[in-house]
């Protein structure tokens, strides 16, 4: 999918711009704080219906306006076929997202419309951060292209908070309302589990081929699924603690423990990676979401976002992913950092086709890139 153009009206710092997109690679340039990871932040907006910075739409609204509007055109790079997609906000009411002018009666049937990996300083959270982190991985992806995911979730999430309630009781709870959602729980979390499996298996070789790209081949890295559900029978599993999870008064066992393990060599990468091995680890499996994406699960190929990748890599690994990334099996690529010349430099070398954009304050401007053309004023 190409996002060709993208307006934007009071979204975070960005008061006001409109640009007109290259097909393959865009770049934003600014210091830090300038606004150049908001650009990125309404693109994923348009593809998840929410941010990836604020789980908040209302503080998405520049504070001095009452609304914000993203507004787009995109082309299918398969048919032709266009794709207007609309996301709009007034403080104090619903938000609304349309597709070609009608607007959507549940959100979620959007997802995986206009598949998108983005990869991001937040990402670190997937090695330092709880296993939620590692979840969420799984199920963005897996929700991009899978809708009974999304409904075994939703049914998951709703049984495991009911029981959860239950347990939390002074008084002692009905064991046949327990009964009940456990059997829930344990329905929904087979399909989760044998999703999540098939997910991980698909992804690990995919993850494996690129960090050896980026890194050289000069470590050894590991990524395993781990699940309650791979103990036998999850009903089992889950029931089987049932007064010790009184006692804590919450769930011990079920999916929403599961985890992925990063290993470098034999040992923990959160215990043993350098900065540079936990950012090339988490780019790879970025990437290697991606990939799997691209030629396993859409119908079209995924957008990806670079948001400040290059910082605390050295110029091989950043040369390396550069080189990736401007190849034929990546699509349109969007990237921040807040050195030009650092990007120009590299990407000439590619002799790829770019769009430059310095941000300043929340103002986006359209630079001229040697050798490039399609630049207008923003």
């Amino acid at each position: 999918m190409i996002l060709q153009n993208l307006s934007i009206l009071n979204y975070r710092n960005i008061r006001s711009a409109s640009l007109k997109l290259s097909p393959k690679i865009n770049c934003f340039i600014g210091h830090n704080g300038a606004g150049k990871t908001n650009v990125l932040d309404a693109v994923y907006y348009l593809s998840f219906c929410r941010s990836a910075l604020n789980a908040i739409d209302s503080q998405l609204i520049h504070h001095d306006e009452d609304f914000f509007v993203l507004d787009s055109m995109y082309e299918d790079e398969n048919d032709g076929s266009q794709l207007a997609l609309y996301a709009g906000m007034k403080r104090g009411q619903k938000k609304h997202f349309k597709r070609n002018g009608k607007e959507y009666k549940r959100l979620s049937e959007h997802i995986g419309r206009v598949p998108l990996v983005m990869v991001s300083p937040a990402d670190s959270l997937l090695i330092e951060g709880s296993s939620e982190e590692r979840r969420k991985l799984m199920d963005m992806v897996i929700s991009q292209y899978d809708r009974s995911y999304i409904d075994a979730l939703t049914a998951y999430n709703r049984a495991w908070q009911q029981r959860n309630a239950l347990l939390k009781m002074e008084t002692e709870p009905d064991a046949s309302l327990l009964d009940l959602w456990e059997e829930q729980m344990a329905e929904s979390g087979v399909l989760l589990f044998q999703k999540r499996s098939e997910f991980v298996a698909k992804l690990q070789p995919l993850f494996q081929k690129y960090y050896d790209i980026i890194s050289g081949q000069r470590e050894q890295v590991g990524l395993e699924y781990v699940s309650h559900a791979q103990r036998g029978d999850l009903l089992d599993v889950i029931r089987r603690d049932r007064a010790k999870d009184r006692v804590v008064g919450y769930s011990l066992h079920g999916m929403h423990r599961d985890d992925l393990v990063f290993t470098l060599g034999e040992h923990p990468m959160k215990r043993e990676g350098s900065q540079g091995q936990n950012k090339t680890f988490v780019i790879a499996v970025k990437l290697a979401q991606f990939d799997f994406l691209h030629h396993t699960a859409a119908h079209t190929t995924p957008i990806l976002l670079l948001d400040d990748i290059f910082d605390k890599l050295d110029s091989e690994r950043v040369d390396q992913i550069v080189k990736l990334v401007a190849g034929d099996d990546f699509g349109q690529i969007f990237m921040t950092d807040t050195n030009r010349e650092h990007l120009d430099r590299i990407l000439r070398a590619r002799v790829c086709e770019y769009n430059m954009y310095k941000v300043e304050q929340g103002e986006v401007t359209a630079l001229e890139t040697e050798g490039q053309g399609g630049q207008e004023d923003v």
